[in-house]
């Protein structure tokens, strides 16, 4: 068994241990304990059924055979493309190739703005330190809270579009955010910072992703990992998605 890596970043090589993952995603829950927003339903499973036949061996079925209803943009951890705010259909399967990426993981306190709570560019010029190509944000105060909340009408904190671009311009690929957005829950469908992110007024950013509702535990200390961004194989803009972090030897 293969336990341990070396990982070349640029001019410097680093030490992973495979055996010890960290696993910042949230499980997709059918007990109505799953965080939710944008006014959809909770996740679904059902045993599929033909007749008398029925894909649960619990109620007298061979097997386990099952369907699944979720929305990958409400109902847990996913990573999203620039499909998400264009007319063309990109890919998160296509566009998505590689999945080992230098991050930095970084703790945030929003702050208030009339009736919003907001990440700021400053806030994040404050707490980016390296050259990573991946940035994985923890906002204050955490609390498993996050595991389950429902998000819909409550006006999340989010990012301000000026925060996007230097993050954009800094040349983070990848953004992962413990919040449903990184836009504000109400905006007339404007979704500026993801716009502004995905620069899809200029050269579009095909290859950058958008990894909302992560968790992040208090117990995982701010700084420099190794981030594996895995997804399921879906042709759609958004994939339900496992960000694993990996501690730099």
């Amino acid at each position: 068994m293969i336990t341990r890596a070396s990982v070349q970043f640029h001019d410097e090589t680093v030490e992973i241990d495979l055996s010890k993952p960290i696993d910042i995603s949230i499980p997709l829950r059918f007990d109505g304990k799953n965080p939710n927003a944008w006014y959809v339903e909770q996740p679904k499973i059902e045993p599929v059924k033909f007749g008398d036949w029925v894909g649960s061996v619990a109620e007298g079925g061979d097997v386990n055979f099952k369907n699944i209803w979720f929305s990958p943009h409400a109902n847990g951890t996913h990573t999203e493309t620039v499909g998400h705010v264009t007319k063309e259909l990109v890919s998160i399967n296509e566009h998505l190739k590689t999945f080992f990426f230098f991050t930095e993981v970084v703790s945030i306190t929003p702050e208030q703005n009339g009736d919003d709570m907001v990440i700021t560019k400053s806030m994040l010029t404050e707490s980016l330190t390296t050259t990573a190509e991946a940035i994985v944000i923890r906002t204050l105060p955490n609390s498993d809270e996050k595991l389950l909340k429902e998000y819909s009408h409550t006006n999340p904190t989010y990012m301000e579009p000026e925060a996007a671009a230097w993050l954009r311009d800094r040349g983070i690929k990848h953004l992962l955010i413990d919040l449903p957005s990184i836009d504000k829950e109400k905006d007339d469908g404007a979704l500026k910072a993801h716009h502004i992110f995905w620069d899809t007024e200029n050269d579009i950013r095909y290859d950058a992703t958008i990894t909302e509702f992560i968790y992040v535990p208090n117990t995982i200390s701010d700084g420099t990992y190794v981030l594996n961004l895995q997804i399921a194989s879906f042709e759609n803009d958004a994939s339900p998605s496992k960000p694993v972090l990996y501690k730099i030897e």
